[in-house]
């Protein structure tokens, strides 16, 4: 059987419905002819869902490769923990250098002026001592340099990430320890030192009790 458009379709079946007497040859063939020409569409149907398909397979496979290049696990198990150890080793020679000045700076101002000489050699061997304390600046650039890169690393690494996927971000993306935080320094007003050219001045706050 030839095949045939839908509009002669439509009109062999207003054809079987004026006939007084259907058969189910009749039947059958209209059935028959409603398949055939349904036939186009549906193939036209599957090649549309199977390009979708791989369209969405394509997208996965992409995916799976921006999550590799991302590198989730080193970031994870090995530049995150370093850069904390290093945050930890600046924040503990911080203290250590903060204590031993202060202590050189009391003994100076609490020592005997009365001996010269002996005040003399306090107050070198104090100064000197704070000197050598100033030194964990050095070794402070080095490990704050060694964050600063693992952080540009982790934000280089999830910018293509979010690029590549076309991520946007979302709100209420905060649990709840982190709702308490916020709040806690909105309520606090807890912003922070101000960075240079940031933040009300000294001059605007004395010119504000100034009137």
């Amino acid at each position: 059987m030839s095949s045939k458009s839908h509009a002669e379709v439509l009109a062999a079946a207003d054809g079987l419905r004026e006939k007084d007497d259907i058969s189910l040859v009749d039947v059958l063939t209209l059935a028959e002819a409603s398949i055939q020409s349904m036939k186009s569409f549906i193939d036209s149907l599957d090649s549309k869902v199977y390009s979708e398909f791989r369209e969405i397979a394509g997208y996965i496979q992409k995916t799976k490769s921006e999550i590799g290049h991302l590198q989730a696990n080193d970031l994870r198990s090995k530049r995150i923990p370093e850069a904390g150890d290093e945050l930890s080793a600046i924040v503990t020679s911080t203290e250590e250098a903060t204590t031993q000045i202060m202590e050189c700076a009391e003994a100076i101002l609490e020592a005997d002026t009365e001996d010269h000489e002996a005040y003399q050699k306090l107050v070198n061997d104090k100064v000197l001592t704070i000197f050598e304390s100033c030194s964990f600046q050095d070794l402070t650039g080095q490990r704050i340099s060694r964050v600063v890169e693992t952080l540009e690393h982790i934000e280089s690494r999830v910018g293509r990430f979010a690029a590549a996927i076309g991520a946007e971000d979302s709100c209420d993306v905060l649990d709840e320890k982190e709702e308490k935080r916020e709040k806690r320094k909105k309520d606090l007003i807890l912003n922070g030192p101000a960075n240079d050219g940031e933040g009300v001045s000294q001059d605007d706050i004395d010119a504000l009790l100034n009137g």
